[in-house]
């Protein structure tokens, strides 16, 4: 299993996350996730720099893959202009890059008073967003009066040797079934191995990728204290992530997320056994690759840990 760096754009600003990734590469990670937000889950992250700049600095700066997870390309962006975004990025990493998305939270879609479709709404919209940026990436005039998007007379000329891959998220059974049937990949989060075999099942191809928080820390307790003050949110149930609509209401959702909750979820403190067991629970699975999110400022001191301490425990 290929493991990669999750770059936090909620935690982090542009230049910090420009850092991480150049640590991130000489620690031996083998690839980044990048999040695609306009705010931060709540104001203890504190950031939220634009991403498509921010990928232009890391791919002057590292070697590594990058894939965005997720951009949502429906309300917040047309799709049009996502996939101009997608294609310079895809440029200026000499190919090395995927365009993850999904159907997004109304945290960072709803900023323009559009109006919060429903679910279904949203996996439509995805699904018709996808198929205009791939009809972009072919570098014809593309004009299009579908039910959700109008185009008329686009054409990108920046483009990559290859049109760029297309990644979709997808944490229910509606959306894998998109997912399989318009991705080239599937993105998820958690070790659900039941999502992933679904999505073979339907005939998904390509690699399958998957996101771990944890949080390095001198002890347990620490790591633990830091995981709830920066992601309780992480603990939420259900579709509240996907309709809350501002960081103080999932600040408020929250109160109701315990440190125990984090600590049962998010690998805490100075052990590495603990970090190369949830490593395992996602190769065992299904995934293909795994991207791991250091929580805090410790981020030096994650990647001696994991170099050193995890990596040789680490059998997959």
């Amino acid at each position: 299993m290929k493991l990669g760096y999750f770059l936090s754009s909620e935690e982090h600003g542009p230049r910090e996350l420009v850092r991480h990734a150049k640590m991130a590469g000489e620690h031996g990670f083998e690839a980044l996730w990048i999040s695609d937000h306009y705010h931060p889950w709540n104001d203890e992250q504190g950031q939220s720099p634009f991403v498509w700049g921010t990928i232009g600095a890391l791919s002057e700066t590292v070697t590594l893959p990058i894939t965005t997870a997720v951009t949502c390309p429906t309300l917040r962006i047309h799709p049009a202009v996502i996939a101009q975004a997608a294609a310079t990025a895809a440029v200026q990493c000499e190919g090395r890059f995927v365009l993850g998305v999904g159907s997004g939270e109304a945290l960072n879609e709803h900023v323009l008073g559009t109006h919060w479709p429903s679910a279904d709404v949203r996996l439509e919209m995805l699904e018709e967003a996808i198929g205009l940026i791939r009809a972009l990436h072919q570098g014809d005039e593309v004009t299009h009066h579908g039910k959700h998007y109008t185009v008329e007379n686009a054409r990108v000329y920046t483009l990559p040797e290859r049109p760029v891959p297309i990644y979709v998220s997808a944490f229910g059974p509606k959306a894998v079934k998109l997912a399989a049937r318009c991705g080239d990949g599937y993105i998820c989060v958690g070790p659900s191995g039941d999502l992933v075999q679904q999505y073979r099942s339907e005939g998904g191809r390509g690699p399958a990728q998957s996101g771990l928080k944890v949080c390095y820390a001198e002890s347990e307790e620490d790591g633990v204290k830091t995981a709830h003050r920066l992601w309780p949110n992480d603990g939420l149930p259900g579709e509240l992530a996907q309709v809350l609509p501002t960081p103080k209401h999932f600040e408020q959702a929250s109160e109701l997320v315990t440190p125990d909750m984090i600590q049962k979820s998010i690998p805490c403190g100075p052990d590495p056994e603990k970090y190369a067991a949830k490593v395992k629970e996602f190769a065992d699975a299904g995934f293909d690759e795994l991207y791991v999110q250091q929580i805090g400022s410790n981020q030096q001191e994650f990647f001696e840990f994991w170099a050193k301490e995890v990596v040789p425990l680490i059998d997959v």
